[in-house]
C-alpha cells in the first residue's frame, strides 16, 4: 500500500494527503464563521479494497483484531500507544432496573440490555479513546506539546496521557468546569488555562495557541484522529457481542464526535464485508443543551445558550454537526432529548441497579433508553447498547441534589436501632 489513509472532506468532498498535519479542509475552513458549526471536518479514508485481502472474508475482523486494528488506524506501530491501557472496557449485560426505592421491584425487560462501562478506562472517561491515538501519532512524529479544549474530560484524558508518554500538555478550560477534572489536569501535571468563557471560547481560543505556537491540537472532531480513536469501541461492542451487530447503540452527544466515532467503526467493518448491515446509532441531548437536534432541518444555524448538569455534553456550537448529521441521514439514526430531571433520575436507577455510577453526561445515554422503552420503541427480543462515557466521581457534585447525606448517629444501639428502624426497614 503507497499510502495507508487520506482525506475526505465531508462537506466538498475534496481529499487531502495523510502525510502531514491538517485539521480542516483548506477551502470550506475559508467560509467558518463564528457562531456557526465548522465546515471542513475530515474523514479518514483506508485501502478498503486492499484491507480485504488480508484474510477470507470469515477470517478478517480475527486477522484485524491480532493486529489491534492498527491496518484501520494512522499510526504505523502499537508500540506508539501509551502505556496506560486504554480500551478494552467490559460490557455488561444486566436483566432490568429498578422502578421503586426497593431493590426487589424491578423492571425486567423483553430485550437484551449491554452496558459499555467506559469509565475504567485510565482517567475514567471514553475520552482516553481519542488523546491515546493522538497523543501516539504525535509521538510517531516527533511532536513534544499538545494542547486541547475541554469542558473537563478530554482536558484530564489529554494530560494523563502525555503524562504517561513524556509529553507536555497544555488545557484550556471554562472556569466552571468540575473541580474534580481540573484536578486531575493539574496532578498529572499539564498547564491549566481556566477562562471566563464557555466550552466554545475555550475551543476557539486553543486554535489560536495552536496557530501561533505550533502546538500539536487535540481538539475533539477538529483533530480527525479524534474520531478515529473513538471508533475503536465499536470494534470492541462486534467482538464482545460474538461478532454480531447490535441492532441499537444509545450515545450521549455533545459536539457529536463520539456519535460519529461510533459510526464511523461500524462503516469500518461494513466496508470491509464484514458485516452486512449498521446499527440503529441513537444520539442523546441533554434538553438543556440540544443545539444539534434543534438546528438539524434549520437552514441558519441558531444558538441556544447551554445550561444542564451534563457538562460533558454542553456544547452551544457542535463541532462534528455537518458529519454526525451525515451519518444520521446515511444510516437513519436518531436523536432524542433528556431533562435534567431525567438525567438524575436514570442516574439513581443505573447506580442502584448496576453499582455503576456514571456522570450525568454519560447517564444521558442511559436515559435516552429509558425513555425509548416507555415509548415502546424497543423491539423485543432486539440487542441494545448503552455507552457509559465518564465516571460519576468526575463531578459527584452534580447529583447531591437527589440523594440524602445522613446525620451521625451517637455509637450506642439504642440510637443505632431508631436509624434502622427509621432508614432502613
Amino acid at each position: 500500500m503507497s499510502q495507508k489513509f487520506h482525506f475526505e472532506c465531508v462537506n466538498c468532498k475534496a481529499e487531502y494527503s495523510g502525510e502531514k498535519i491538517i485539521y480542516l479542509c483548506p477551502e470550506c475552513q475559508k467560509t467558518n464563521k463564528p457562531g456557526e458549526p465548522p465546515r471542513g471536518i475530515l474523514k479518514t479514508i483506508y485501502p478498503y479494497q486492499q484491507l480485504r485481502g488480508l484474510a477470507p472474508a470469515h477470517k478478517l475482523f480475527e486477522r484485524l483484531d491480532q493486529d489491534r486494528f492498527l491496518p484501520l488506524l494512522p499510526i504505523r506501530s502499537m508500540n506508539s500507544w501509551p502505556m496506560l491501557k486504554t480500551g478494552e472496557t467490559p460490557l455488561y449485560q444486566i436483566d432490568g432496573w429498578e422502578k421503586g426505592q426497593s431493590s426487589t421491584d424491578r423492571s425486567t425487560s423483553n430485550f437484551e440490555l449491554y452496558l459499555k462501562d467506559d469509565s475504567q478506562n485510565p482517567t475514567f472517561s471514553f475520552k482516553d479513546r481519542a488523546s491515546a491515538l493522538v497523543s501516539a501519532w504525535a509521538k510517531e512524529h516527533g511532536i513534544q506539546t499538545l494542547v486541547a479544549a475541554s469542558t473537563g474530560n478530554a482536558g484530564s484524558s489529554l494530560a494523563g496521557v502525555c503524562a504517561s508518554q513524556g509529553q507536555r500538555a497544555l488545557i484550556v478550560v471554562p472556569a466552571t468546569a468540575p473541580l474534580a477534572k481540573l484536578t486531575q489536569v493539574l496532578m498529572y501535571g499539564a498547564t491549566l488555562i481556566p477562562v471566563r468563557g464557555t466550552y466554545d471560547d475555550a475551543f476557539d481560543l486553543s486554535v489560536k495557541i495552536s496557530e501561533k505556537y505550533g502546538f500539536y491540537n487535540r481538539n475533539t472532531a477538529y483533530n480527525p484522529f479524534t474520531i478515529e480513536g473513538k471508533k475503536t469501541v465499536a470494534y470492541e461492542l462486534f467482538r464482545q457481542l460474538g461478532q454480531q451487530v447490535p441492532d441499537r447503540v444509545f450515545i450521549p452527544v455533545g459536539d457529536g464526535v463520539i456519535f460519529s466515532g461510533v459510526c464511523k467503526g461500524f462503516e469500518d467493518l461494513l466496508k470491509l464485508g464484514i458485516i452486512d448491515r449498521m446499527p440503529e446509532l441513537v444520539g442523546v441531548q441533554a434538553m438543556g443543551s440540544s443545539n444539534l437536534i434543534n438546528n438539524q432541518k434549520n437552514d441558519k444555524f441558531v444558538i441556544n445558550a447551554s445550561k444542564t448538569i451534563a457538562d460533558s455534553i454542553s456544547v452551544d456550537v457542535p463541532k462534528c454537526f455537518y458529519m454526525t448529521l451525515g451519518y444520521i441521514e446515511k444510516y437513519h439514526g436518531n436523536l432524542v432529548a433528556v431533562s435534567d430531571q431525567e438525567i438524575l433520575q436514570s442516574s439513581l436507577v443505573l447506580a442502584h441497579s448496576t453499582g455503576i455510577f456514571s456522570e450525568p453526561a454519560a447517564v444521558a445515554a442511559f436515559a435516552g433508553l429509558l425513555k425509548y422503552h416507555d415509548q415502546g420503541f424497543i423491539p423485543d427480543g432486539s440487542k441494545n447498547v448503552v455507552l457509559l462515557t465518564g465516571s460519576g466521581l468526575k463531578d459527584p457534585g452534580a447529583v447531591q441534589s437527589s440523594i440524602g447525606m445522613p446525620g451521625p448517629v451517637e455509637t450506642d444501639m439504642h440510637s443505632v436501632d431508631i436509624f434502622i428502624k427509621s432508614h432502613f426497614l
